[in-house]
């Protein structure tokens, strides 16, 4: 079996044998190691700790770092191992295709996969997603972007993003550590970390700027001119996007930069990034594969919603393309993948489409990302377009609900955010639910709301303000209190409002109870014809 998998591994990849390349290699288990899910401070903070709770999500074997006498053993073969993924039980090595055969054939060893070729990590992607086309720069305020979805409303009653930790994955901060824009985020302390993934290093400040264009929707600030949605949150800048080449290592690097967060209890993660096609051919997607459960990075995304936090991305910019549907992370459940519109609200023609692949509803969501203002490198205010600016309007969105609804859990972050949209009673494959907004997210009822009361057709509307899989009983009493009607369902974000036939009841005045698995609503309504 060694052998099979071995011969496969050096035929797929002839030319990596003499040369370093880059591997992922997937470890049996953790059944020797020295961590404990009794003792998680071991390996997470207490703020990661704490946001799990929230989620009622149970620290786990999952949780636990790979077992060191297995990356020790790993090195002994002469491989260089550089990041470790907890949740995927395996670590990142750089060595040449017979020492890659060496780890294969360690026995604790499940698989190892070329994810890369050639040397980076000692010491990007050509996609159509970032590589939106700039116009000429003018001195212009971004008030109505933020407009579009209330941030001018949420930033007046206080919620800057005080004590919320965000998390943006990107191609590089160029600037970002000189620019007065920005000068706040460091003289406050609010940067709490970077780090560069693609060449293992802490400098993220030297290349590429869209990392800087996407933070300064967030956390840019030019007094009288230039306003970022959550200027007061806490940062973690990480590189993962290698913008020389495109393989399924920057997947990787997506997961290493996901699991760091995680642990240092990150609240938001905002990632205007996606794959779909990379310069080696067998590692292209197709439409098919966009269930949330094929591509690394989206089941990297998924474990880390599980555990609280709140995944913004963006949903591509392929609509006028071949591709057409969204890229991967974007059909992750869970995730809030971003379309892009206009000034007017009109869907951007670049933006994805959806659904997924298994039929869920997306984008989620969209914000304006057509002539988007933007803070560039050289600290001018420029238009751009793409995707990847409507993602972190939307993330801070979500940080200032965070913010104003700390006991909130990331489920029901997205929930609030899919239920202020604007087409969130008839979702389409174009915006999603629509374009959301602080305000009504903010105040949404943790309540359900039954309707038209009296009822006059029939029917009888049930909306849930936060389904997800939720199961329900309907029980009706009649005026004398005999239970005349009774029903048992499942509601999600694709039948809701449910819709209850009760053209069997005679007119006359009911009390309906819905019970929930941990709540229940009494409502009196009239049946009139």
């Amino acid at each position: 079996m060694v052998a099979s998998r071995l011969i496969f591994l050096l035929l797929a990849f002839p030319l990596s044998l003499f040369c370093q390349d880059r591997y992922f290699v997937s470890f049996k288990d953790k059944v020797n190691t020295p961590y404990s899910i009794s003792n998680p401070l071991q390996f997470l903070s207490q703020k990661s700790i704490d946001r799990r709770a929230k989620e009622n999500f149970i620290v786990n074997t999952e949780d636990l770092p790979v077992d060191p006498a297995y990356v020790v053993q790993v090195k002994t073969t002469g491989a260089s191992v550089f990041f470790h993924s907890r949740w995927f039980n395996g670590v990142l090595i750089q060595a040449d295709a017979s020492i890659a055969s060496a780890v294969l054939a360690l026995p604790f060893v499940a698989k190892v996969e070329l994810v890369a070729p050639g040397t980076k990590l000692i010491g990007g992607r050509r996609k159509s997603i970032d590589k939106s086309e700039g116009v000429a720069a003018s001195p212009i305020k971004n008030q109505w972007q933020n407009e579009m979805i209330g941030l001018d409303k949420m930033q007046t009653a206080g919620y800057r993003g005080e004590g919320i930790d965000v998390a943006v994955f990107d191609d590089g901060f160029n600037g970002v550590d000189t620019l007065s824009s920005f000068k706040s985020i460091f003289q406050e302390g609010r940067v709490k970390s970077a780090f560069d993934f693609v060449h293992n290093s802490k400098d993220v400040y030297s290349v590429y700027d869209h990392g800087t264009k996407v933070l300064s929707i967030i956390a840019g600030n030019i007094p009288g001119t230039f306003l970022g949605g959550a200027t007061k949150a806490n940062f973690f800048l990480y590189r993962t996007e290698d913008n020389a080449s495109e393989y399924r290592i920057e997947e990787y690097n997506w997961l290493f930069a996901a699991e760091r967060a995680d642990s240092a209890g990150v609240d938001v993660i905002n990632s205007s990034l996606g794959y779909n096609t990379f310069d080696d051919p067998t590692m292209n997607y197709t439409n098919k594969d966009l269930n949330g459960k094929t591509s690394m990075v989206s089941r990297a995304a998924v474990k880390a919603i599980e555990r609280g936090i709140v995944v913004v991305v963006s949903a591509g910019n392929e609509g006028d393309k071949s591709w057409k549907y969204i890229d991967v992370p974007a059909d992750a459940e869970g995730v809030i993948a971003c379309g892009a519109v206009n000034n007017l609200g009109f869907r951007s023609l670049f933006s994805s489409f959806g659904p997924s692949a298994d039929g869920r509803v997306k984008p989620d969501v969209c914000a304006m990302g057509e002539g988007d203002a933007v803070i560039t490198s050289s600290g001018e205010i420029a238009y751009w377009n793409g995707t990847s600016f409507a993602s972190p309007l939307i993330a801070s969105l979500v940080i200032g609900l965070r913010q104003a609804i700390p006991q909130a859990s990331a489920k029901e972050i997205y929930q609030r955010v899919i239920h202020s949209a604007t087409q969130i009673n008839k979702p389409d494959d174009e915006l999603g639910y629509g374009i959301p907004n602080f305000m009504l997210a903010q105040n949404l009822s943790d309540d359900i709301q039954l309707y038209p009361n009296p009822i006059r057709d029939g029917v009888l509307k049930i909306l849930f303000n936060y389904p997800h899989d939720l199961s329900f009983g309907v029980t009706i009493f009649n005026s004398t209190g005999q239970k005349v009607f009774e029903f048992s369902g499942a509601v999600n974000g694709n039948n809701n409002p449910y819709l209850v036939d009760l053209s069997a009841l005679t007119v006359g005045l009911y009390l309906v109870k819905v019970q929930m698995p941990t709540s229940a609503k009494v409502t009196r309504i009239v049946k009139i014809y």
